[in-house]
């Protein structure tokens, strides 16, 4: 069983910045596609960015150029560098990771993102 760990969440104000971290117990960690996910209030939950065990990262549009995702593979992390924040950011942000081999899929308990205007 893995277990993800999610921190950093909290309240900002409009363009402000915060980083939230997910941490990823067990082995392996370098074969897993991480992602990040967010579920505003009354809305499904949706990807907001994905990073591969090589690197490569994508985006939803509407964070493509305020948001970076990152991974340190030593430190079993994975991070989301959230800048310029709208109150639209807000919701419950969920770290998500999957194996890329066996399809073997968790989730983060989630992480409370508040931005106020």
């Amino acid at each position: 069983q893995v277990e993800l760990v999610e921190s950093g969440g909290g309240l900002v104000q409009a363009g402000g910045s915060l980083r939230l971290s997910c941490v990823q117990d067990g082995s392996a960690f370098t074969f897993y596609v991480v992602g990040w996910y967010r579920q505003a209030p009354g809305k499904q939950r949706e990807l907001v960015a994905r990073i591969t065990s090589s690197g490569g990262a994508n985006y939803e549009d509407a964070v493509k150029d305020r948001f970076t995702i990152s991974r340190d593979n030593a430190r079993r992390t994975v991070y989301l560098q959230m800048n310029s924040l709208k109150p639209d950011d807000t919701g419950v942000y969920y770290c998500n990771s999957v194996h890329e081999w066996y399809g073997s899929d968790y989730w983060g308990q989630g992480i409370q993102v508040t931005v106020s205007s």
